[in-house]
Formats: structure tokens, sequence, C-alpha cells
């Protein structure tokens, strides 16, 4: 099995050593990733400028783009051989709920997908103790999964590991993604030059952390797995929409 890694944390992040070093005895392993981090990137691509590509002296491949340019690259032109899987992380910090939509982490996991590659982004719930390693042994329990039953198809899954030691998770649960209260406000400060500057705020908590939600599932030290899928497509307004573009009232 060829695995590829990456994240939006950056080469030099300690989740993604973590994470290349549990699955290094498993399979063949290649990291891609940004050179500095690049959290919040989404699914951008780099068009007005060239990438390029260097090799640290870990033997990590680093680009000077987002984690979608790092996928990118590496599956249509970098590799020999393409991956069989492609694993984003091990993030510091959750991608829960509307994080998924800004996350560089999700992002980097979702272009393998959209190139036909099952694709994985793993992330850490921090809390402050930092237990890469827990979120590592996690993926590496996904990719004994996908080597003992493989899917029909491709897959993208959204995993948020508890920040405890790995013997104190409970279990794991296949999730829906719940919601956030809107964020904070921005933080309005001044340069030394006497510029205004504005730093975007912080996630807000958790408005839907119900029942069989991400947020649920990790506040009670479960693995939360959670599927996604890239059509956006607004099912239930189709018809709705149909009518109002003839002139009828929208009901």
């Amino acid at each position: 099995m060829h695995i590829l890694l990456s994240n939006d944390d950056g080469y030099f992040a300690p989740g993604l050593a973590a994470l290349a070093d549990t699955l290094v005895p498993l399979a063949k392993v290649t990291v891609v990733a940004p050179e500095r981090d690049r959290s919040g990137a989404s699914n951008s691509l780099t068009l007005d400028r060239p990438l390029s590509v260097r090799r640290a002296s870990n033997g990590f491949f680093y680009v000077n783009g987002t984690p979608t340019d790092c996928v990118h690259l590496a599956v249509t032109g970098l590799l020999e051989d393409l991956p069989d899987i492609v694993i984003s992380g091990v993030n510091h910090g959750a991608n829960m709920g509307d994080d998924t939509i800004y996350s560089g982490t999700v992002a980097a996991a979702t272009e393998g997908f959209l190139l036909g590659i099952p694709s994985v982004a793993i992330s850490l719930v921090a809390r402050g103790g930092d237990h890469f390693t827990t979120a590592a042994h996690v993926a590496a329990e996904m990719v004994k999964r996908f080597e003992r039953n493989p899917l029909p198809q491709a897959v993208l899954l959204n995993i948020n590991v508890p920040d405890v030691p790995y013997g104190e998770l409970d279990g794991l649960e296949v999730t829906r993604l719940g919601k956030r209260h809107k964020a904070e406000p921005v933080v309005k400060t001044t340069t030394p030059r006497g510029e205004t500057v504005y730093w975007i705020g912080a996630a807000g908590g958790a408005q839907d952390a119900g029942e069989g939600t991400d947020f649920y599932a990790v506040g009670r030290n479960a693995v939360s797995v959670t599927p996604l899928q890239m059509d956006l497509t607004q099912f239930s307004q189709l018809q709705a929409i149909k009518g109002w573009i003839a002139g009828r009232v929208m009901a």
C-alpha cells in the first residue's frame, strides 16, 4: 500500500511527523505538505504563479502553495505511482461542524477524493495535552481497515480524535456534522506604525451538538468519523426554485 500524507499546518508540524512515524511500518509513505501553516485555506488552488517543490532533510516534500495544491501536484504529476489512500493531518485542533468548510486539512483530503482516491482528514481536538500519537494510531487503524476490507468506491472521511491517551478513547462513532454558533467578533488592534488591523475571531461554540453529531461523540471521548460529500445541490429546493423562475410565488 502507498499512502500520501499532507496537512495544512506545514511540513514541520508535530502532528504530521507523528502520523508519518506511525504509518511508515505499515506501508510506503510519501509526504507532500505546505511549506508553512495554511490553516483556513479551504479548497483553494494556486493558479496565478508557478509552484516549487523542495525536499526537507527528513525526506518530506514541501510546496509553496496550499494543501489542495500539495495533493493535486502529488497525484497529477509528482509521484511515479499513485497512492492508494490520502491522509491529511494530524491537524492541531478540531475540524467539526462548520469548520469543514474552511479547513485546509479537510481540503487536502477532499482533493484526493475528487481525484478518485479514498481520503481521510484527521484532526486532534487539542485541549493542551496534544496527544498526536493517539490520533496517529487511529489513522493506522483506518489504514488497516482499508487493507482488510476495501470499499467499492472512493470515500471522504472526516475524523476527529479527543486529546486523550489512546487507552482512554471510548470507541468510534459514525456521526453527522454538528453546527457551531457564529464566530467570535474580530479583534481590532493597531500596529506600531499606527495602522488599524484586524484578526479573524475564534470559532464559536457548538450550537448543534446533539446525539449523533461529531461534537457529541468527541465530548464523550469517542472518535468521530463523518463521511462527507461534495454535491452542494439543495435538492429540497429544486421544485420551489423552478416555480420561482417560472414566476410563481415560492411556497
